[in-house]
């Protein structure tokens, strides 16, 4: 096994195996996957301060096994913070049960050591943690665009501009994020803390509202058989013990993808046009960051 060492903040940090290969369709290596994050951290911390990160690993690349891992590894540096968090339910963090302890990543030293553990995909709640590590309410929403056979990034440009809509009516304004897989995401930021179970009726509501009002294109049913040419409003993800990607994390696909913000004149024009809106990669993105600076912010 190969070694480097380096000064990251002030952090030593022990570089492992820099010239595997992760994702063996480009010949992306650990060290590109690490520059990625690297460069891509004054935009990717910010949206990870606070937020419990469940990580999930590719240790051989993204043709072999990935596992998830909520808990702290053994190894982890003592100057990683980590919070004892109870075990979540679909209502939020319970005070009951059994606990888990969660790295958060608010710097650049967690987060090469996170990666260098083949750490591709970042996923975090939609509630955080205060700086003495309890658990708050949610303060954002979140609604997953996933197109079924058949449907594409089009389909999910067209939805997402009428959950855009549904959202607007109840006062929240929505983000758009290109998945980094197949979809899109939608975040909508909210004035206060709210419990997980208010969050998840509210875009709950607005899923059955689109399916009632446009059944040809949208479904809220978790069946997949009926997702055929649609777009399945995932609204599930809100609740307390779930995590969707986080914005600027790569995706473990065959291809290096991120999960990119986007403007909404790129969605409209997805509508318009399916061929005008795709999956980014890393280097696309760290462009749009260079000329726009953070469009999630």
């Amino acid at each position: 096994m190969s070694e480097t060492w380096v000064e990251v903040e002030g952090r030593t940090l022990k570089l492992t195996n820099l010239e595997k290969v992760l994702y063996p369709a480009t010949g992306t290596t650990k060290g590109e996957v690490l520059d990625y994050y690297a460069r891509v951290a004054p935009v990717l911390l910010p949206h990870l301060a606070g937020r419990p990160v469940t990580r999930v690993r590719w240790p051989h690349g993204v043709n072999a096994m990935s596992f998830f891992e909520k808990n702290a590894p053994a190894g982890t540096p003592s100057w990683v913070r980590t919070v004892e968090v109870p075990t979540t339910g679909s209502r939020g963090p319970s005070r009951h049960g059994d606990t888990l302890e969660f790295p958060i990543v608010e710097d650049l030293a967690t987060l090469m050591w996170m990666v260098n553990l083949a750490a591709l995909e970042l996923h975090v709640h939609q509630w955080t943690v205060d700086d003495s590590g309890e658990p708050r309410g949610a303060d954002r929403l979140v609604v997953d665009l996933d197109p079924g056979d058949g449907a594409g990034l089009g389909e999910c440009s067209q939805v997402a501009l009428l959950v855009r809509e549904a959202l607007g009516r109840r006062g929240l304004d929505a983000r758009p994020v290109a998945s980094g897989s197949k979809g899109l995401h939608l975040y909508a930021e909210l004035s206060a803390y709210l419990p997980s179970e208010e969050t998840s009726e509210v875009a709950r509501l607005v899923a059955e509202e689109l399916q009632a009002a446009h059944p040809q294109q949208v479904t809220a049913s978790m069946t997949k058989s009926r997702r055929r040419g649609k777009v399945f409003l995932d609204w599930s993800q809100n609740a307390g013990s779930k995590t969707t990607v986080s914005p600027y994390s790569l995706r473990g696909t065959d291809r290096p993808q991120v999960a990119a913000p986007l403007t909404w004149a790129e969605v409209e024009a997805g509508a318009e046009d399916p061929l005008a809106l795709e999956q980014l990669g890393p280097a696309a993105v760290l462009a749009r960051v260079e000329e726009h600076g953070d469009l999630f912010a």
